[in-house]
Parts: C-alpha cells; structure tokens; sequence
C-alpha cells in the first residue's frame, strides 16, 4: 500500500493534508496513491451544497457542522473558492467564516481553487473527498464556488446535493433553467424570513411535480441560518435521501451511472495528458500557428498520436 495512504488511515492529518496537495498539483503517482485511497474507503456520507453567491451556503454548512458534530460524528468540508489570477490558489476561503471549529480536532476544512474548472468545482475534488473517506470522516460536506447554472459537477462528486436558495433575489427564475434544476435532491430555502418566501416555496413545489421521475420526490426545506432554525431538518433529509440510495434499486443505478462519470472522465483525463505531452514534444512537425485552423489541428494531432503509438 503507498506510504502516505498508510498513514492517512492512521489518522494522520498531515498525511491527509499532504494527499489532498498532492492530487491537486496532479503528481505523477497520484493515480497510485488513489487506487489505495479506494481500497480504504470507509463509506462516509458525501453531501453537496450548491447555489447562488450570497445563498448563505458558508453559513448553512458552519450551522451543519455543528449539528453533524452533536450527534458525536466527525465532519471534514471541502470549500471550492475561485482561483486568484496571482498564486493560483483559493482566493477568499470559506474557512474565515468556520474559524470556530478550527480547534475542533473532528472537524477539517479545506479550501481548494477551481484553477479554471467551470462546472464550480476544482478537478480534484473527488479525490479529495476520497481522501477525507478514507481517513475515517462521517460526512464530508463539498461547497462549491457559487457560478451559478454551471455549477453541473456536483453531481458527480457526492450522494446528495443541495440547491440552495434564496426568496427575492433573482433564483426564482434561475431553478426553472435547464440543467440547475435537475441536479438538486433537495431544495433549501435559505434566509427564509426574508420576504418572498411563500412565492418561492410555491414555484418550487410546481417545480418539484413537473419534473417528478421514480420514487424520490425532491424535498423542500426552510432554514434561517441566522436563528439556527431548520438545520435538523435539513439533516433529516439528507439523511433520507442517503437510506434511498443505498436502499433502493434506483439508487443504486444512480450511484452506478456517477461511476462510468468518473470512470469516462479518468480515461479522458489520461488520454488529454498523454497526447498534450506527444504534441509539445513534435511540435515542430505539428506546428500550433496563431492562424491555424483548429478543428483540422486538433484532429491532426490526435491522429498522428493513434498513429504513433499504436
């Protein structure tokens, strides 16, 4: 087994830590490393909270550690910031906002950079998130960066995720756009004692009914994260929705198709590598010139390295 998942499985945080830096500089024997992650996965609760910025979804996951951390389970939260144009790292980290769980030796907080991911999440979330399993968290919780419609990925990296949302300002329309919509297993109505909030709670209920499909209807849950008000429910329901997932054979398709994702998507991962390394290293018979046609280069390139390599 590698070294550093050896140590990760003893409950070493800098081990962790070390792991977690290591998938996202995509060292060349991470692909090892997270084969062994996988074998010593422990099967923690992986729980998505996604929406607009100004949504409050800092504040709901600080309230959900705290309730998390009362019932005795141990939390680990993966905040994914934007990237800052200068270092390239997380710009503006959620954890300024955790800082009271900081001396909680059972709860870790992670920012990561998107580094230019569109879908509102760091490409090595996933594998961050394995980590954190295997170390031994109950739940981790994964906050994306709050893009708005693009924020899709998601759904490729936890169990359940949560649309957050807010009465008056603007997601009203957002939720019936292609795509945000169906992502969600549950809705939360955050800063629910804001005005505007019956109008939105009836728009999501049409919502929920339009788009219906199997036996797991999409939930809606009010919470005041200011008041502590409806953080238990939220719980409940992602609790729920975990006992429908690995308790139904809707479920399990589900959790089978977030599988070939990942799958798919580490193939093409390894191909764009391998063929980005090909095309720098003959550049000179497959010049990239400023005027080039693209499409007819691209398909050049990956021609010549079938061709090349078998």
């Amino acid at each position: 087994m590698y070294p550093l998942v050896e140590q990760i499985k003893e409950k070493n945080i800098r081990a962790l830590a070390r792991a977690i830096t290591m998938v996202e500089n995509d060292h060349p024997e991470k692909l090892d490393m997270l084969s062994d992650v996988f074998a010593a996965k422990k099967h923690a609760r992986y729980v998505g909270l996604t929406g607009s910025p100004g949504a409050g979804k800092s504040s709901l996951v600080n309230r959900l550690i705290t309730h998390i951390r009362n019932e005795g389970k141990t939390v680990a939260v993966i905040a994914v910031d934007p990237t800052s144009p200068f270092s390239g790292g997380a710009l503006l980290g959620d954890r300024v906002r955790m800082n009271e769980h900081f001396t909680d030796d059972g709860v870790y907080i992670r920012s990561m950079a998107t580094r230019g991911s569109l879908g509102g999440l760091a490409r090595a979330t996933k594998d961050a998130v394995r980590i954190c399993d295997a170390y031994g968290f109950d739940v981790v919780l994964v906050e994306t960066v709050g893009v708005g419609q693009s924020e899709l990925d998601i759904m490729k990296i936890v169990d359940t995720t949560a649309l957050v949302l807010t009465p008056n300002s603007g997601d009203v329309l957002q939720i019936f756009k292609a795509g945000i919509m169906e992502i969600a297993d549950l809705f939360v109505i955050n800063k629910a004692d804001l005005p505007g909030y019956g109008k939105l709670k009836a728009l999501l209920k049409e919502l929920v009914m339009m788009t219906a499909k199997g036996d797991q209807e999409t939930q809606i849950v009010k919470t005041i994260t200011t008041e502590n008000k409806g953080i238990d429910k939220l719980w409940q329901k992602i609790n729920e929705h975990h006992d429908f997932l690995y308790g139904t054979n809707e479920g399990k398709k589900r959790r089978q198709f977030q599988q070939e994702l990942e799958v798919y998507e580490l193939v093409r991962e390894e191909i764009w590598r391998e063929v980005k390394t090909y095309a720098e290293k003959n550049k000179t018979d497959i010049p990239i010139e400023a005027d080039s046609d693209p499409y007819q280069l691209a398909q050049n390139i990956f021609e010549k390295w079938k061709e090349d390599n078998g």
